[in-house]
């Protein structure tokens, strides 16, 4: 597997392309903006995209979804709970930042769901408080977790914006997060990797 980091939008958002480097099938996450030079990238590659997946609604997770479906025709994911976020563009807070986005097509998961994308398996964690239903990615033969904005370098996701939560977050990321093997990579929404390891002793929000 090969996962290679974008940081695109206007708040430094990291989109991911996930490599099934014997298929040379592939997914993203997270695509706040559409960037052409990440097409450039999958087709030059010779990489077939197979999905988009979503760790929450917020817009700059969100607003290049249309642009890269009309490059390539792949169902987008995401948590069931975040149907509100996505369908709102108040609470997704794109409004703020122009017309708004909504985006209505998404196929909803559930906590716990097994995802078979690219050839790999993906296990749906949903970790309430940064948003209702924002939710973690988790390659467990890989031991990598796509932690969104709930879990980040020695930090955790924000929890005033609609739908938010402090203590949901906080309980979300000690119960569902931290009880993964200290060995799994984590790639947050924002910033650089870390590791289950590292934010179970350093980590101070938690």
């Amino acid at each position: 597997m090969k996962i290679e980091k974008f940081v695109i939008g206007m708040v430094s958002t990291n989109c991911y392309i996930v490599t099934n480097e014997e298929t040379k099938e592939c997914f993203m996450i997270d695509p706040g903006t559409f960037r052409p030079e990440i097409v450039s990238h999958i087709r030059s590659g010779g990489l077939t995209l197979k999905a988009i997946l979503l760790t929450h609604g917020h817009f700059d997770h969100i607003m290049g979804i249309d642009g890269f479906l009309q490059e390539f025709s792949v169902p987008v994911y995401a948590c069931e709970e975040e149907k509100k976020l996505l369908e709102n563009e108040r609470y997704n807070a794109s409004i703020m930042y122009g017309e708004g986005y909504t985006f209505t097509e998404a196929v909803y998961v559930t906590d716990g769901q097994i995802l078979d994308v690219a050839g790999m398996k993906i296990r749906v964690i949903h970790t309430p408080g940064h948003t209702i239903g924002g939710c973690c990615y988790y390659l467990e033969d890989e031991l990598v977790l796509f932690s969104g904005d709930t879990l980040f370098q020695e930090s955790i996701g924000r929890a005033d914006l609609p739908t938010g939560s402090a203590s949901a977050l906080v309980r979300s990321v000690r119960e569902k997060l931290l009880i993964l093997p200290e060995a799994v990579r984590v790639y947050p929404g924002h910033e650089e990797m870390t590791t289950i390891e590292m934010e179970r002793k350093y980590n101070p929000f938690i």
